[in-house]
C-alpha cells in the first residue's frame, strides 16, 4: 500500500481517539462528560470507518 494510504489512516485514527480526550470546558457529549466533540460516540465511529474506508481503497488498488 502506498504511503499516503497509510498516512490517511493514520490521521483519521487520532482524530476519532481525539474526539474522546476530556475536556475542562465545553458541552457534555452524548457520553455524559465533557468532551472536545459534543457528539463523540458519533463523530469516534464515524473518523474509525472513514479510516477503515481508506484502508480498503488502499488494498484493493494494490491488487
Amino acid at each position: 500500500m502506498k504511503l499516503y494510504f497509510w498516512v490517511g489512516v493514520l490521521i483519521a485514527i487520532v482524530l476519532g481517539i481525539s474526539t474522546l480526550v476530556p475536556a475542562p470546558a465545553g458541552k457534555s457529549c452524548l457520553l455524559g462528560y465533557y468532551a472536545h466533540c459534543p457528539f463523540t460516540p458519533i463523530n469516534t465511529v464515524t473518523c474509525l470507518v472513514i479510516a477503515g474506508l481508506i484502508y480498503w481503497l488502499g488494498k484493493r488498488r494494490e491488487k
